[in-house]
């Protein structure tokens, strides 16, 4: 704690110390957009030693027909994006360098979006937040010192929409394939007394899903008030939604994958003797999410600006689930006996609630001028989150009442951050940056889990997080850059569950060359990272949920290609491409009752090429057609390179088409859009699960370890079209 204290003051103090003789010449100061100031402390420039990706309102909008934000950044490097329901619509995923959601890193504004105990990012909960993003930034590998949880794979930021000059109204409708539709209005006032403006968005996003039942009914809301002059800004924000989406987390095995890919295993019923009944019609996820943010943004001067930022989040909802014939022991039970018969299972209808809060304070200062370029900052957040579950219905008396609990556990985290860092330019060609970030962790839990087994846990975590760059210049054209970054990273609520408390270390390298001409653009990129203890998926539970396990020593390494090479006038071909190899070092696994070490053995969801292209073609003004593909090469679901284990290469391929109507009476402009996903009709498989368990019935005195897998198909050639009147 000391050392991190110490290392974090000499350099805010070294930095201030060089501002101080830094002759301030304010005509060349550039006076910074005070939108920016929001997110300047977590967001990195074009030139930064940082390995990114942006995206803007335009660059969202061709895509933006109901589909989740994972699948608007599909196409940037190393992304893999995945879907429950197989559509794009409802509980949808993603993997950056082959890490999952709960290992990056998301902010909204500034403010942790992962779930402070799941560490899980859920977009579900936020349906069509893309129509309120002004803009986004994707770093991948460890990135800048950001709020939350430590990115492991990569660190996503989004700002919401800018305060409007004009007035204008919006209103968009869209249609498709398995009943999906989406309808959104949104408006502005523009500004007010040249200081104030109103704006929001209500929408709702419903579909059928291509897996059978997956259905999806999203419902959110944005609205916010700001004030604004020269030197201020100040934002009102309230934003949220709700999602009731029929369950489809279980996958199917191979057989069913051959036979019958759009199968959903969720809600079956079955009879006495184990003979299918029906479907239980409410075997949903519900959960409500809301966000209340203040934000202060402050420009002092040329040089000084500052930035405050105020969150509440309140969270709440449930999965229903038909059990079918559940020992009582389980439910704390005692066997009954009916017509002279022991009766000591039951069919029942149960509901796992979470209900949380989380509160966040952040606060920023930054000194700009022609050489240096400084920020420092404090976060602080706290969590109290209630797990509880009810018994709604039960075939056979077991003692509880309506909505009786039949477990409750709370859990509540503290965590208190602190950074500083700079860019100092040494002179027109090199520049470097240093990035120093100490986070303290408290994290309690006590109750029961879901599996009504006693948790009580009262860990703390001390992480000190340096990270540090150079950029050259070699001319206009051509720039180089190296960083490296450490990350540290607390386990999770489910790991404590399975009994690991011990945190995570990543230690990235990345080497960089960034060209830019006229008509060639290219990014190229060298990364290594070397993980300790790192925690690998290694199975799934009953509801879905990713298990892990330390791997002890790990990495990834490879290259990553980004470009974009203007053919023509009217053609553009957007390609990128990710290289990697991703090693557990001297795994080890419990195969047939003794432990083996494996040798080097891939790390689970970790393909080895994952490459992207669009291809842009405007014959006329206001028209363009493009062709985007995505080649995600075969990768394991496990970490022991079984072949049972083992998800197959897929290329798919979808077209998009946006059409721009201007100069027409009493609207601004209409804008026509239209998406065929999958265009070439393959049957693949992006998402899946590996499992094992020890048999030790079948041959008395032998255990043989069993195998088996899980798949997630996704929708064969399926559309979306829609238009969007803005006045």
């Amino acid at each position: 704690m000391k050392i991190i204290a110490t290392s974090f003051f000499v350099l805010l103090g070294m930095c201030s110390m060089n501002a101080q003789v830094q002759q301030q010449v304010q005509d060349s100061t550039k006076v910074e957009n005070l939108e920016e100031v929001l997110i300047q402390s977590i967001r990195v420039k074009a030139d930064s030693p940082i390995t990114h990706s942006n995206l803007d309102a335009e660059d969202l909008e061709a895509r933006n027909l109901g589909q989740d934000i994972p699948y608007m950044l599909n196409y940037l490097p190393s992304v893999v994006t995945t879907s429950d329901a197989g559509a794009g619509v409802g509980y949808t995923y993603m993997r950056v360098r082959g890490s999952d959601g709960s290992r990056i890193n998301v902010t909204l504004n500034g403010i942790p979006f992962n779930d402070a105990e799941s560490q899980g990012t859920f977009f579900v909960n936020l349906p069509d937040f893309t129509s309120s993003v002004q803009s986004l930034q994707l770093q991948r590998g460890v990135g800048t010192s950001t709020n939350g949880s430590g990115a492991f794979g990569a660190s996503l930021n989004l700002l919401t929409d800018a305060v409007s000059e004009n007035a204008y109204g919006e209103i968009a409708n869209s249609f498709g394939s398995y009943n999906t539709r989406k309808h959104n209005v949104k408006f502005s006032t523009g500004k007010l007394s040249d200081h104030f403006e109103i704006s929001g968005r209500l929408s709702n996003i419903q579909s059928d899903g291509y897996i059978d039942r997956a259905t999806s009914d999203l419902k959110s809301y944005f609205l916010q008030g700001a004030y604004v002059d020269d030197n201020t800004l100040i934002k009102g924000i309230i934003f949220g939604g709700r999602e009731e989406t029929y369950q489809a987390y279980e996958g199917i095995d191979l057989a069913t994958l051959e036979s019958d890919r759009k199968f959903n295993p969720v809600g079956q019923i079955f009879d006495a003797d184990g003979n299918f009944e029906r479907f239980y019609e409410n075997e949903v996820d519900n959960y409500a999410q809301d966000h209340y943010q203040l934000l202060w943004n402050e420009r002092i001067d040329n040089n000084w600006s500052t930035n405050l930022s105020l969150n509440y989040t309140y969270g709440r909802g449930y999965f229903e689930q038909y059990k079918n014939d559940e020992d009582f022991d389980f439910l704390g039970a005692t066997p009954i006996t009916i017509n002279g018969d022991e009766i000591s299972s039951t069919d029942y209808i149960r509901r796992r609630w979470l209900d949380n809060d989380f509160y966040a304070v952040n606060g920023n200062v930054n000194y700009k001028d022609s050489k240096v370029d400084i920020s420092a900052g404090v976060f602080y957040s706290y969590y109290d989150g209630d797990h509880y579950g009810e018994v709604l219905w039960s075939e056979f008396p077991i003692g509880y009442d309506y909505e009786e609990r039949y477990y409750e556990g709370v859990g509540t985290k503290n965590e208190l951050s602190v950074f500083a860092k700079a860019t100092y330019k040494i002179n027109d060609k090199f520049s470097v940056f240093g990035d120093l970030q100490g986070r303290f962790l408290q994290h309690r839990i006590s109750g029961l889990t879901s599996d009504r087994d006693p948790l009580n846990v009262s860990v703390t975590y001390d992480f000190f997080n340096p990270k540090a760059g150079a950029s050259f210049e070699l001319n206009t054209n051509n720039q180089f850059y190296f960083s490296y970054g450490r990350a540290n990273r607390e386990p999770r609520r489910s790991d404590f569950e399975e009994g690991i408390f011990t945190a995570e270390r990543l230690d990235d390298f990345e080497l960089g060359w960034r060209h830019g001409s006229k008509d060639f653009k290219i990014n190229t990129n060298l990364f290594y990272m070397k993980y300790k203890n790192q925690l690998v998926v290694s199975g799934i539970d009953d509801v879905g949920a990713l298990l892990r396990s330390t791997s002890g020593n790990s990495y990834r390494a490879g290259i990553e290609i980004d470009s974009e090479v203007k053919v023509l006038d009217k053609l553009y071909v957007r390609p990128n491409v990710a290289l990697s190899i991703n090693k557990n070092k001297d795994y080890f696994f419990q195969r047939d009752g003794e432990l083996q070490n494996l040798g080097n053995t891939d790390i689970s969801y970790s393909p080895a090429v994952v490459a992207g292209n669009i291809i842009s073609y405007n014959p006329i003004n206001n028209l363009e057609f493009s062709l985007l593909s995505k080649y995600v090469s075969e990768q394991f679901m496990g970490n022991i390179d079984s072949d049972v284990s083992k998800l197959d290469a897929y290329f798919v391929n979808d077209f998009n088409v946006v059409y721009r109507l201007t100069n027409i009476p009493v609207v601004k402009e209409i804008v026509f859009s239209g998406l065929v996903n999958n265009i070439f009709n393959n049957e693949y498989v992006s998402n899946g699960y590996f499992f094992t368990f020890d048999d030790d019935f079948s041959v008395p005195g032998e255990v043989t370890t069993v195998e088996g897998a899980g798949y997630y198909p996704q929708a064969t050639t399926n559309f979306l079209i829609g238009a969007t009147v803005k006045f």
